[in-house]
C-alpha cells in the first residue's frame, strides 16, 4: 500500500478535520499517483461532512489539480511530471448506455464518486483529495492545459463543469438570455462562461451589493429578487436559469421568468420540493438539473477555458486552515472559491 497525509472529518457536529494518515492502494496497470497541490472546498463537502448523505468518516475533495509522480504499467496517456486535475467521479462501469455516450456521470451503474464512493475492484470507501496523493484510474484524471494556473482551475473540475454541462445541453450561444441565479462557486463560473457563449446574461440576486461584480464577470446586469417591481417586469425574459443557490428558496418566482420553451436547471440545492405542474405548463417551461460532468464534456470545458482564459476567482490557503475554509463558506464570506494548497502536508 501507499501511504499519504490529508484531512479527515470525524464528527459531523462540527467542521473540524483531522490530519491523518491515509492508506491509498498500489498501483494497478491503468492507474496514475498524482501529488495533489491545490483543491477547491465545495458546497457539498460542507454538505457531506454533516452528514447529508449518512456518512462519516470523510475525507472530502473533489476538485485537485496536481502532478503525476508514478504511472502503472498500462497507462500510455500520461507521464511522470506532468499537470493533470481531478473532479468528482474516479471510475464507472464503462458498459452502460451513459458510459458509451461520454456520459459516465451517470453511469446506470452509478459512478465512482472521488471521496465517499465505493470502490469498483476492491469494495473499499474513496477518499478524497484534501490529501497530498491520490490513486486514480487514468481514464478518470485530465491533462490541465498549460494556460491555466493551477490553483484557479481547480473549481472547475466541479463547479466549472457542472454549469457547463448544462449551458452546452440548452444550445447556449449568441442571441441566448441567461439568468443566474445566485452569485457564488458555481455561479461567477456560470456567468464567465455563458457570457463567453455569447449570452446575454443577468445575474440574479437578493440586494445589489454584487452588481458590480456581475458586470466585472460578464454579465449585462443584476436583478434583485427581492424587489417586487423588477420581478414583475422580468416575466418571460429569460430562456434558461441556472439556479445555483445552495439553500432552501421557492422555485416559482424563477419560473415566471422564463420565455416560452424556457428551461430552469436547478443546481445549487436538488433537493428543493417541485413546483407545481401547472406552473410549468404555462408555457411549456422545463425544470430539470444536472450533476457533475462526463469525461467528453470535462475535456471541451477544459480546452475551453484555457483558449479564452477562465478560471475560477480563488483566494488560496494552506490546507491547515480548511476548518477556516469551511467555516467562512457556510457563513457565505467568500468571493468566490477558496481553494486549498496541500503543500504544507508535507510538513
Amino acid at each position: 500500500m501507499r501511504t499519504t497525509t490529508g484531512w479527515q472529518s470525524l464528527d459531523p457536529a462540527n467542521n473540524t478535520l483531522t490530519r491523518v494518515t491515509i492508506e491509498r492502494r498500489d498501483l494497478r496497470p491503468y492507474d496514475i499517483a498524482v501529488r495533489i497541490d491545490y483543491c477547491g472546498v465545495c458546497h457539498s463537502d460542507l454538505h457531506r461532512i454533516h452528514g447529508m448523505l449518512g456518512e462519516k468518516d470523510l475525507v472530502p475533495g473533489h476538485e485537485a489539480t496536481g502532478v503525476v509522480v508514478a504511472v502503472g504499467q498500462a497507462v500510455t496517456g500520461f507521464a511522470v511530471g506532468e499537470r493533470v486535475a481531478i473532479g468528482t467521479i474516479i471510475d464507472s462501469c464503462g458498459e452502460c448506455a451513459m458510459c458509451q455516450v461520454g456520459q459516465e456521470n451517470y453511469c446506470y451503474n452509478r459512478a465512482t464518486a472521488t471521496y465517499g464512493g465505493i470502490d469498483r475492484v476492491d469494495g473499499t470507501v474513496t477518499k478524497g483529495a484534501y490529501s497530498r496523493e491520490y490513486v486514480v484510474r487514468a481514464k478518470f484524471a485530465f491533462h490541465l492545459p498549460d494556460e491555466l494556473d493551477a490553483d484557479a482551475a481547480a473549481p472547475l473540475m466541479c463547479a466549472g463543469v457542472s454549469v457547463w454541462e448544462p449551458l452546452r445541453a440548452a444550445g447556449v450561444g449568441p442571441g441566448s438570455r441567461v439568468a443566474v441565479a445566485g452569485l457564488g462557486g458555481l455561479g461567477h463560473l456560470a456567468v464567465k462562461l455563458a457570457a463567453t457563449l455569447g449570452a446575454e446574461v443577468t445575474v440574479l440576486s437578493r440586494s445589489t451589493g454584487k452588481a458590480a461584480d456581475a458586470r466585472a464577470l460578464g454579465a449585462c446586469g443584476l436583478l434583485v429578487t427581492t424587489d417586487d417591481t423588477q420581478v414583475t417586469a422580468a416575466r418571460g425574459r429569460f430562456d434558461l436559469i441556472l439556479d445555483v443557490i445552495p439553500a432552501e428558496h421557492d422555485l416559482s418566482p424563477l419560473i415566471a421568468m422564463l420565455d416560452l420553451d424556457g428551461t430552469l436547471c436547478v443546481l445549487g440545492n436538488p433537493l428543493l420540493t417541485g413546483p407545481r405542474l401547472l406552473e410549468l405548463g404555462a408555457g411549456r417551461k422545463k425544470l430539470t438539473s444536472a450533476g457533475t460532468g462526463g469525461l467528453r464534456q470535462t475535456v471541451d470545458m477544459l480546452e475551453f477555458c484555457a483558449a479564452h482564459g477562465i478560471a475560477a476567482d480563488v483566494e488560496t490557503l494552506p490546507s491547515s486552515e480548511v476548518e477556516t475554509a469551511l467555516n467562512r463558506l457556510a457563513d457565505g464570506d467568500v468571493r468566490y472559491r477558496l481553494v486549498l494548497d496541500m503543500s504544507d502536508l508535507d510538513k
